[in-house]
């Protein structure tokens, strides 16, 4: 998942850095977890597709991004998402 992730951001918004990290281990016998992990991801990417957009149009457009991933197996999803002078 965390590779499907990666190619999908790194697809809609050729960023400058990347880090995809899998913190479902953080969150063993909590609400979305499942076995087998995969579901509780940090995101941190640092694009230009992200300047002058707010925090919320920012987030927005990652969750679309990873729509169906969402959709399939990834419960939560924590963004932070940066234009290039930002971060």
């Amino acid at each position: 998942m965390a590779d499907r992730i990666t190619l999908k951001l790194n697809a809609a918004f050729a960023p400058q850095r990347l880090q995809v990290i899998d913190e479902s281990h953080q969150h063993h016998g909590h609400g979305g977890w499942r076995e087998g992990g995969e579901t509780h991801f940090r995101v941190n990417i640092v694009s230009d597709a992200f300047r002058g957009k707010t925090r919320l149009e920012r987030h927005r457009l990652v969750n679309a991004a990873l729509a169906a991933e969402l959709a399939e197996r990834v419960h939560a999803l924590a963004i932070a998402a940066k234009a290039p002078d930002e971060g």
